[in-house]
């Protein structure tokens, strides 16, 4: 007999991306809420079908969303402020995504919850709003619903939710700051939670797994207090009738493992890729509970490169040296992985065979199990574990000499630009003659049907190269037109021969693999498919020099060259696992500095390095946040743009995370110019900014293009004069929150125009 398996959760956007289509096919009023409905059901079906099928013991149901986990969460609880209630919606899919991406019709006008990395993640939550009138108390039977739709499958499901005390952490008060914990609102809390233990355990469940992963964090005064507590009043409503996996991923827990091994958790999930060592010292140390199964979280979640047997199967070991209670997981959920290899015929065999993508990882964590209860004999008679260690002979790829050698060559002069910053600045706003708040988008216009379809007959060989140039000549003319016709100051190309900001940087450098289907999701119906970084990394031809030369051509205003930096490119790419990132991030900065310089010689006079997803790999614990991580990735940046001139004016930008922390390592990036997302947080990092003494000019976001919604002229000039109660005048540029690639022209150019309105009209009211 194996070793019991359990899977964390599963994607839910499906192999070909079906809810994806089926949602935005919905909201585009091109197929009804039933027609939704369905398509959700039989994705579910699907997805419990092929886990039983691999012989999961513990299959996750309630993994599922339209949108996101965390805001299903605020729905069980009802946590739904009372500006989406007003909207009175008759179903509460509309309440959902009007919570996720706001609304704009005959009910009224609201803007989306602000939405934030999940943990070290490209996924994006919605932040919970929780104010002094939200009534807490269980107001979904979404858990329950697909708990039973499992079971008249045949399928015993283990319901996932996300933890109280990662909900209460991760929710924010109506002007974003952390909630403050009192008694009514952590028992209410628990009540909704112990309530819904209790009701499972008369469903039938044998687990629960609640997922809190805000445990592997540092932890402030009161932390495990309010921990202890909300379980205290959880855990009683088992009543013996249920079993509770309290789960924990992307780091460790071991300050706080000590505690948790006392509530008395039946099993309790520890992260064996990230925060191995830490984990497994505090087990050694403490021990396990009698009735306690540690679940082993061996198979990662968070990369597609295969798992090496015997590295798992001697962590399996050294917990059995401490109980004989080991169950066998994945480290955390499969929703950060692609849906399969099937159908990655693009890849050859001896390629293919490296990766695990979700459906592949079951089998992985079945083959596990399996070997961690064989004999010695038998796994050395095992065919699978002699075909897995055949895949880590060091025979997978050569290194290139050419990059080793150029990385050994660089000095600290490579990594410090000249003049500094504030005499820089000066020159070029001599050279560059702006206005006071000047204006410009993040880069990206709508990607429309025609972009992508014609895309797609350069692909299939339906049309030539030149007659694709000429197409994207005139997209271009185009948004050029219409970016001088409503007034912006700084324009962009719009970066429609762009499939990706990353692959297509990936595509080309040497180095680079790339998928036909290998999606993720991101944020909402938003899907990623991340390019895999295969060996050494150099530039094997000039990427976006001629493109960018072409529209500083076509215009007489300051056109902003497009790059992704190479932080942003790694975290965004499946990296190595032979290889530490900083030496993949130093291959990267050096081929992206090859490219501004080029740029540079072109004419090009504004340089964007978009570094957005910076934020997103750093150590969830601050004690690391140097050394294992800032201490290389904020030099990588300097040295793709130490090289330009001073008038040469670098820009970078940042998405959706929490930017306060680190605002001080930010500036020291070195950058002329930051754009962030600012307009779903309330601002709150302009007060980082302010007691910072940021030198950086920035542009934070006034308004978010990931909803549909048109801000009006005033809401852009009120939040013009938010940002001025801030920041200096001078420092400050006014543009959107993000790249503009997933809306609609409809929607794009409205805004734009008011946009621009609200800039003059505050510069007007200014020169007064």
């Amino acid at each position: 007999m194996s070793a019991l398996t359990s899977v964390s959760g599963f994607p839910r956007i499906g192999q070909n991306r079906e809810l994806k289509k089926i949602i935005e096919a919905y909201w585009k009023g091109n197929t009804t809420l039933d027609e939704m409905r369905a398509t959700a059901k039989e994705l579910r079906a699907k997805h419990w079908k092929l886990q039983q099928a691999a012989g999961i013991d513990l299959i996750p149901s309630n993994d599922f969303s339209y949108y996101d986990q965390m805001l299903d969460t605020a729905i069980l609880l009802n946590v739904i402020p009372q500006r989406y209630q007003r909207l009175a919606f008759e179903n509460p899919e509309e309440t959902l995504f009007a919570m996720g991406r706001g609304y704009q019709g005959e009910k009224g006008d609201v803007t989306a919850l602000p939405m934030k990395k999940w943990f070290t993640t490209n996924y994006h939550y919605l932040v919970p709003e929780i104010d002094s009138a939200t009534d807490i108390k269980l107001n979904s039977t979404k858990p329950f619903d697909e708990f039973n739709e499992a079971k008249a499958l045949g399928i015993a499901t283990k319901p996932v939710l996300i933890g109280p005390y990662t909900f209460l952490k991760l929710a924010r008060n109506p002007q974003a700051e952390e909630l403050d914990y009192d008694k009514g609102l952590v028992n209410a809390v628990a009540a909704v939670y112990a309530e819904v233990v209790a009701k499972f355990a008369e469903l039938g469940a044998q687990w629960i797994q609640i997922d809190e992963p805000y445990l592997v964090l540092d932890k402030e005064p009161g932390d495990v207090e309010l921990f202890k507590s909300l379980y205290a009043k959880i855990l009683p409503a088992r009543e013996g009738k249920v079993k509770v996996l309290l789960n924990t991923y992307f780091g460790h827990i071991a300050d706080v493992y000590e505690t948790v091994n006392l509530l008395g958790f039946d099993g309790i999930g520890l992260d064996l890729n990230e925060g191995k060592d830490e984990n497994l010292a505090a087990v050694e140390k403490y021990g396990v509970a009698e009735n306690t199964t540690i679940f082993a979280g061996v198979i990662n979640g968070r990369n597609i490169w295969r798992n090496n047997y015997a590295v798992s199967l001697g962590l399996v070991d050294a917990l059995k040296q401490v109980t004989a209670n080991v169950a066998v997981s994945t480290a955390s959920s499969l929703l950060h992985v692609p849906f399969s290899t099937e159908g990655e015929d693009g890849l050859a065999d001896d390629v293919r065979k490296h990766f695990a993508f979700a459906v592949q990882k079951l089998d992985e964590l079945h083959e596990v199990a399996v070997l961690a209860d064989a004999s010695d004999d038998e796994k050395k008679a095992s065919a699978e574990l002699a075909a897995n260690q055949a895949l880590f002979d060091g025979t997978r790829v050569a290194a290139d000499p050419a990059v080793a050698k150029r990385i050994a060559s660089l000095t600290d002069a490579d990594f410090v630009r000249q003049s500094a910053r504030a005499e820089r600045q000066k020159e070029q706003r001599e050279a560059l003659n702006l206005p006071l708040l000047p204006t410009t988008t993040i880069g990206s216009f709508p990607q429309t049907k025609e972009v992508r379809a014609e895309r797609a007959k350069l692909r299939k060989g339906e049309i030539t190269k030149a007659e694709y140039d000429e197409f994207m000549k005139d997209q271009i003319d185009a948004c050029i037109k219409h970016q001088e016709e409503i007034g912006l100051d700084v324009l962009v190309h719009g970066e429609f021969e762009r499939n990706d900001m990353v692959e297509y940087f990936g595509q080309n450098l040497n180095g680079f693999l790339f998928t036909k289907n290998a999606w993720v999701q991101s944020y909402g119906t938003r899907c990623v498919k991340p390019p895999i970084v295969w060996g050494d990394v150099s530039r094997a031809n000039p990427i976006t020099v001629e493109w960018s030369a072409y529209a500083q051509s076509r215009t007489d205003h300051v056109m902003k060259g497009m790059l992704t930096g190479p932080v942003t490119i790694l975290n965004w790419s499946w990296p190595r696992e032979d290889i530490t990132h900083k030496q993949q991030t130093q291959q990267l900065a050096l081929a992206i500095r090859d490219e501004v310089l080029d740029l540079e010689k072109a004419g090009i006079k504004v340089i964007q390095i978009d570094e957005a997803a910076l934020r997103e790999k750093l150590p969830l614990r601050k004690t690391d946040w140097h050394k294992k991580y800032l201490d290389w990735a904020i030099p990588a940046f300097r040295l793709v743009h130490s090289a330009v001139k001073p008038t040469t004016q670098i820009h970078t930008h940042m998405c959706y995370s929490e930017f306060n922390d680190i605002i001080k390592d930010i500036d020291a990036m070195d950058a002329d110019v930051i754009s962030f997302e600012a307009s779903r947080g309330d601002l709150v990092v302009l007060d980082a900014i302010h007691d910072a003494n940021f030198e950086t000019e920035a542009g934070p976001g006034v308004y978010d293009i990931h909803s549909p919604r048109i801000p009006s002229e005033q809401e852009i000039e009120d939040r013009i004069y938010e940002i001025l109660k801030k920041m200096d005048v001078e420092k400050v540029w006014i543009n959107p929150d993000c790249g503009l690639k997933t809306r609609g022209n409809a929607e794009t150019w409205p805004s734009l125009e008011n946009l621009v309105a609200a800039a003059k009209a505050v510069r007007a009211k200014l020169a007064k």
